[in-house]
């Protein structure tokens, strides 16, 4: 033994040895991602394809994307037990022993703001804008694209202010409740207001969501490891309330900043109105302003509007467009600024978007148009670029974790004065935390939002006609002349042709603006659905309603962080409140929330109705129900916002409202947070009852007792 001993005590250990002992500890922490991740993946794919019968488009992709959000997630909760929990934990022992209250309160601001840009599901909200329309819903558009950050920084600050009150709530044992009040009767009265303005009424659901998202696997322990150390310095350890609140209230504040945000932009951008109107002479200087630039406008036009709003931007002068698209062939600055960077990005566009006119002011000649079109047209997706992928990712992780974890260093070293325990865990750790977050940032890009994407863009097949563009296909050569025509029951004219495939001939349908006769090509979108009834009939609604309940309700249960809650709870109530209990609430609570969500989008209801009633109730219910319930009940909500659950639901209910036609698909994640609070303090009521009526029981019988 004391060859193999260093003379620091350290036992010296083989690489065999070492792989011995750690790799049932590294499978121990897979298994546990791969059990709250499997269940909720094979529901959405089984449900895809069983029951609307459509095949996973990408799938090795996915599956690969998958694979890298088990693995991010092990390394990234490895990495903040090992490196940032303990350095919190050690703060939040040692910064009310040496500091005063305001050096406390600035250090609970900057560790609740920086935790939430290190939380993995922020970086879905700025990858959530691509649906939204600049035109339907500008504040919208300019807040999820080109002020992004500032709407990552307005819910850092709102996480921030509430730490900074959850701290004070720890210091001097103050009772939830007062803020309950005032913060959910603000934000009722806030989103009112909000609906009655064009631009405000869009950006609700997404200020709603905020609140969820910012509850996930960094703010919340490093918050309540913090809360607890206060707590035991300052003696509040016991009052049953310790670690609890904060959560709610990280999740009311930032919806405020949010929304705040929104009205001081407000008056910067112009109302909802048609396409053609936005970008009109009238409209342009404003519509601009939703823009990095001039040339970004331009190209977001060319992309993604019709061809007489792409005019509007010209006048109305069609040669005038004309002009400036065929300038371009030779300016490949310019170019790059309104299409991307790469030698091809203006001719994919003339091929696959452009009209006739605009591809001939693309391309030299008709023979060049068409091995345009042709070659654009076998590629249906972006190919991956892994090396650009990889480089923004570990940027992103790292301008996440790297911050806060050297102001936790400085905070310690030179504010506490305190010495680095266990200083090469903690490095390790911190190492860990960015791996962590870096693979899984990619695992969300090419595996999760892609798939809730899907899923959700698919599952209103079940009540109205769906196209599959991932199944899109070009049709070379086409001759008119094949075209056939058929009667309708109703007496309607059908048009249509037969294609060749390897099982054999299959009819498709005619449609005039899908055929180019310059190109002889037609392209072809197959659809899918309604499956279960007619267009539009409440029995397919039904359908997709059962399948988000189901979604919800599993998924929830799946979480760790809910199996942690109950444990906890059945404790603090010393098993009057189960375990068992509390997460069937929770999950039925997600999952008629996640169904309430669904069906806000499908019928386009504004979200202050299906808001209001409930967290009105919540206040009724929150005055009568106790001081321990009332804490496990609101923060109930936020174990029900994983880092799975997030990006899945937020992808799913952009899907459907892409496929639907609404403005916005925001909303399902603050449904998600509403049920479950009300669905615990209701259940919290009840065992509240049983209680006292056996402890009255057990009074009466003593009683009676010691008359006899």
């Amino acid at each position: 033994m004391s060859n193999q001993q260093q003379s620091g005590g350290k036992i010296k250990v083989g690489f065999k040895q070492a792989a011995a002992m750690l790799f049932p500890y590294a499978k121990s922490r897979i298994v546990e991602q791969i059990k709250s991740v499997a269940l909720i993946i094979i529901y959405l794919i089984l449900f895809q394809t069983v029951v609307l019968g459509i095949a996973i488009a990408q799938a090795s992709l996915i599956a690969a994307g998958l694979a890298l959000v088990i693995g991010g997630l092990a390394f990234f909760m490895e990495g903040l037990l090992l490196g940032l929990m303990p350095l919190g934990e050690v703060i939040g022992l040692k910064l009310p022993q040496k500091s005063k209250l305001p050096v406390i309160l600035g250090f609970a601001f900057i560790l609740g703001a920086g935790a939430t840009f290190a939380e993995p599901a922020i970086s879905v909200l700025k990858a959530a804008g691509s649906s939204v329309k600049p035109w339907d819903a500008p504040l919208l558009f300019l807040m999820l694209n080109k002020f992004s950050g500032y709407l990552v920084m307005s819910v850092g600050a709102g996480v921030g202010i509430a730490v900074m009150f959850g701290m004070i709530r720890f210091m001097y044992n103050i009772s939830l409740k007062p803020f309950i009040y005032i913060l959910v009767s603000f934000l009722i009265v806030f989103t009112l207001w909000s609906f009655f303005s064009e631009n405000m009424r869009n950006i609700t659901g997404l200020a709603w969501d905020c609140g969820a998202v910012t509850t996930g696997p960094v703010t919340v322990p490093l918050v309540l490891a913090l809360g607890i150390g206060i707590c035991r310095v300052v003696g509040s350890s016991g009052s049953g309330s310790s670690g609890f609140g904060v959560v709610t209230l990280a999740s009311l504040f930032p919806i405020i900043s949010v929304l705040i945000l929104g009205a001081v932009l407000s008056s910067s951008v112009p109302p909802p109105m048609a396409e053609k109107e936005f970008f009109s002479a009238a409209n342009r200087d404003k519509a601009e302003k939703l823009f990095d630039s001039r040339e970004g406008m331009l190209g977001y036009a060319f992309q993604n509007a019709k061809e007489e709003s792409q005019l509007a931007l010209f006048d109305d002068d069609r040669g005038k467009m004309l002009e400036y698209v065929s300038s371009l062939k030779y300016d490949v600055d310019q170019a790059a600024a309104v299409f991307g960077a790469g030698a091809e990005a203006m001719q994919k566009w003339a091929a696959l978007k452009g009209t006739a006119e605009q591809q001939s002011a693309v391309f030299a000649d008709k023979s060049a148009t068409l091995a345009a079109v042709q070659k654009f047209s076998s590629v249906m997706e972006e190919p991956l670029r892994p090396s650009e992928l990889m480089l923004r990712n570990i940027k992103a992780a790292a301008q996440a974790i790297i911050p806060l974890s050297i102001f936790f260093l400085l905070v310690l070293t030179l504010l506490l004065r305190e010495k680095l325990p266990r200083a090469d865990e903690i490095f390790l750790g911190l190492g860990f935390a960015v791996i962590g977050m870096m693979l899984f940032n990619i695992g969300i890009e090419i595996g999760l939002s892609r798939l809730g994407n899907q899923v959700g863009g698919k599952v209103p097949s079940a009540f109205k006609a769906v196209e599959l563009h991932e199944q899109r296909s070009a049709i070379n050569g086409f001759d008119p002349g094949i075209v056939k025509t058929a009667i309708s029951p109703a007496g309607e004219l059908e048009s249509f042709f037969y294609v060749k495939g390897k099982t054999g001939y299959s009819q498709l349908p005619f449609k005039e603006e899908q055929h180019n006769p310059e190109t002889k090509q037609y392209n072809f979108t197959p659809t899918r659905g309604p499956l279960f009834g007619a267009e539009g009939a409440l029995s397919g609604i039904i359908v997709a309603l059962i399948f988000a309940f189901a979604l919800g309700y599993g998924a929830t249960l799946a979480e760790p962080a809910l199996n942690a809650l109950g444990i906890t709870v059945e404790e603090l109530t010393v098993g009057a409140f189960k375990k068992s209990l509390l997460m069937q609430a929770v999950a039925l609570g997600v999952g008629v929330g996640i169904a309430l969500g669904v069906a806000k989008i499908v019928w386009n209801i504004p979200l202050i109705w299906m808001l209001g009633p409930p967290y009105i109730l919540l206040l009724i219910i929150t005055k009568i129900s106790t001081e321990e319930f009332v804490n496990i009940g609101w923060d109930s909500a936020g174990v029900t916002t994983g880092p799975i659950t997030v990006p899945l639901v937020l992808a799913m209910g952009l899907g459907i409202g892409g496929q639907v036609g609404v403005v916005e698909g925001f909303g399902i994640l603050s449904m998600a947070s509403v049920c479950p609070i009300l669905s615990v303090l209701m259940v919290g009521l009840m065992v509240t009852k049983k209680r006292k009526a056996a402890l009255q029981e057990n009074a009466a019988t003593e009683r009676a007792e010691v008359a006899a």
